[in-house]
């Protein structure tokens, strides 16, 4: 075995002495050098493996000294080298790594390099700043440092904008788009970006990455990706929408205006610049897990993965301008959203034979009080189409598309009360069921459920894959069978009846149109400054809706309150034990009743009676009429 030469600058000697003193059974000489020129002047005729120590720099110029002379190498790190030591997978002790250093390395590694200039970790163009804040082995770190993490590139004020950028490969492939930065990396570094590229990384293929970040709305950049890399585990990252890649041994890039190039966060250059990989050029000592990460099959083939990012003139002009709050959708998009929605909110002979077909099947099973049978009539009720074609023309001050769809609605609306109250009118009965009842006392929970409804509606018309979703929407917010039973108010000249089943279709309306139209304009289809007016407009209208539902949440909460107290309350009258069953709170014009079964242990006389509804009236700490039935255990 030949002589094992250790090389380092003499300003690190108190790092390497106590390394003089170890036994180990290779022949090393320790250099120590003040000057780069100083290694020329070393003879390595009987070297056969160099190993060195010093800053990254003084690193990489040992690297290129070692390609030159075609010698193995190896690198003990100094302690403030920890990253380093992570991505070669290096032993952390010093004695450790120097006597892992020493052995000459088996397999070779790529050498990475930006306009001639050697890559250990990585290479930036552009703004990358949120995958730098999300460092090497990040995934690794605790909950809370990731928090931390997140917080700092949350409060990143940096300007952001896409720059068009040009990639030409080693085949000549040209490929021209528009984002935000680029991050250029030979093999698995441990770093988030790095585990999003896991299967096309490999230090031994000859070929490097470029990954492009490309996000379109400042809450993906700041809000989205963070939340991915905070909550995302290492083995589960996938590629995000935001995130492209090309993969060649050879890259020309090109901006259309000078940025800074980083590489390894010290030296800094300008585009443009060119990426190089030359494979398996030098054998350098790194642990076996660095292999392991290494995942890419050796190909003579470029990959090119940009799906996702902007490249049409459209989108390169408006996001050129800086990054938005929400995304902005393609002209494809919106003019194929726009069609659906303002076909959908046209009045037409299918919407109208389909509603009354739903108003028929929904009225009758709120007769015979079937829930199955109500709910055959949501899914088949199309009433939910010009509600979200409403929410659009609200969304882009669009008059004729919101004339159109408020016209639908209302029709279909007069329509659903005419055809329930003949329904209602015509049958030789008037009992209330509970289906009826279910609907007579909306609270402002119901217009949660229309809000959430109104997002996952919208969300469901923008994304073609999950529209058959929409079919649960429409059962969860449950359109029609609230007009059938103000309808059956009508036919019963019930007007208390009418108003509180009608509050309830208000409501689902009022709370759609709103969210749907705020979820259209996250996804894109309409700036602020356009949105603010219309989106004001039905803020005002849902608050003015929310007043009596607020009011009618409070007397739910104060029913409840009352039947948990009278329910858990045993009451002694005499030598008597009693309990309450079946309690029920109504309220009424006049004074509120409580109506309940009393299970007593023996009869009650008059005073009894007059007795336990003060005893009742004590404990729930209300004046209320109470109606009760009797029952006596034997």
């Amino acid at each position: 075995m030949g002589t094992v030469h250790y090389i380092y600058r003499k300003e690190h000697d108190s790092f390497v002495q106590p390394l003089c003193e170890i036994e180990v059974s290779e022949e090393v000489l320790f250099y120590p050098y003040e000057s780069y020129d100083e290694l020329e002047k070393l003879n390595l005729s009987a070297a056969s493996h160099i190993v060195t120590t010093g800053t990254l720099q003084e690193i990489k110029q040992l690297i290129a000294f070692a390609k030159v002379h075609e010698i193995s190498m190896g690198i003990v790190p100094l302690p403030e080298q920890p990253k380093l030591t992570r991505i070669l997978d290096l032993p952390k002790k010093r004695e450790e790594a120097y006597l892992f250093a020493l052995k000459p390395a088996e397999k070779r590694i790529d050498l990475f390099t930006c306009n001639g200039v050697l890559i250990l970790n990585d290479v930036r163009i552009g703004n990358t700043t949120i995958l730098k804040e999300f460092e090497y082995d990040y995934m690794a770190d605790s909950f809370w440092i990731k928090l931390k993490h997140f917080w700092q590139s949350w409060r990143e004020k940096a300007p952001l904008r896409h720059y068009q950028f040009s990639v030409v490969t080693d085949k000549g492939d040209e490929k021209q788009f528009s984002a935000v930065g680029l991050i250029g990396l030979d093999y698995d570094n441990r770093s988030w970006i790095a585990s999003a590229l896991k299967p096309n990384l490999g230090s031994g293929d000859g070929k490097h990455i470029l990954a492009v970040l490309a996000p379109t709305s400042l809450l993906q950049f700041y809000l989205f990706q963070p939340l991915m890399m905070l909550f995302g585990g290492r083995e589960k990252q996938k590629l995000p929408a935001s995130l492209g890649f090309i993969k060649s041994s050879e890259m020309e890039v090109t901006c259309e205006k000078p940025l800074e190039v980083l590489i390894d966060d010290s030296e800094s250059l300008q585009t443009p610049v060119q990426l190089q990989t030359e494979e398996s050029a030098l054998s350098l000592g790194v642990g076996e897990a660095f292999w392991e990460r290494q995942s890419a099959v050796k190909s003579d083939r470029s990959s090119i993965r940009l799906d996702h990012i902007p490249n049409d003139e459209e989108q390169i002009s408006y996001l050129s301008k800086g990054l938005p709050l929400f995304e902005h959708a393609s002209k494809e998009q919106y003019a194929s959203l726009f069609a659906t929605l303002r076909e959908e909110g046209t009045l037409s002979s299918t919407f109208m034979t389909l509603l009354i077909l739903a108003t028929m099947i929904a009225t009758f099973g709120l007769f015979i009080n079937s829930g199955s049978v109500i709910i055959g009539a949501m899914l088949l009720a199309p009433l939910m189409q010009p509600i979200v074609s409403l929410s659009m023309g609200v969304l882009r001050q669009d008059s004729s598309l919101q004339s159109n769809a408020f016209k639908t609605i209302a029709i279909g609306v007069f329509v659903v009360l005419l055809t329930a109250a003949l329904i209602a009118f015509a049958l030789p009965m008037q009992r209330l069921t509970t289906e009826m009842a279910g609907r007579l006392s909306p609270t402002i929970l119901d217009l949660f459920v229309a809000i959430v409804s109104g997002v996952a509606a919208a969300y469901a018309k923008n994304n073609e894959k999950i529209l058959g979703s929409l079919a649960g929407v429409a059962i969860a917010v449950a359109l029609v069978p609230p007009i059938a039973v103000a309808g059956i108010g009508l036919g019963w000249g019930e007007w208390v009846m009418f108003g509180s089943a009608f509050l309830l279709f208000v409501t689902n309306l009022v709370g759609i149109v709103l969210a749907a139209a705020m979820t259209f304009m996250v996804l894109g289809y309409s700036p602020i400054s356009i949105a603010r007016k219309g989106l004001a407009t039905w803020l005002l209208i849902v608050g003015l809706v929310a007043t009596p539902l607020y009011s009618s949440f409070v007397q739910m909460q104060e029913n409840t309150r009352i039947q948990r107290i009278l329910t858990d309350t045993y009451f002694t009258v005499g030598d008597k034990k009693l309990e309450l069953a079946h309690i029920e709170v109504l309220r009424h014009k006049r004074k509120p009743e409580i109506r309940c079964e009393v299970i007593s242990s023996g009869v009650l006389t008059n005073e009894d009676k007059a007795y336990l509804r003060e005893v009742i009236s004590k404990s729930i700490d209300r004046d209320m009429e109470i109606i009760a039935t009797f029952r006596y255990r034997l």
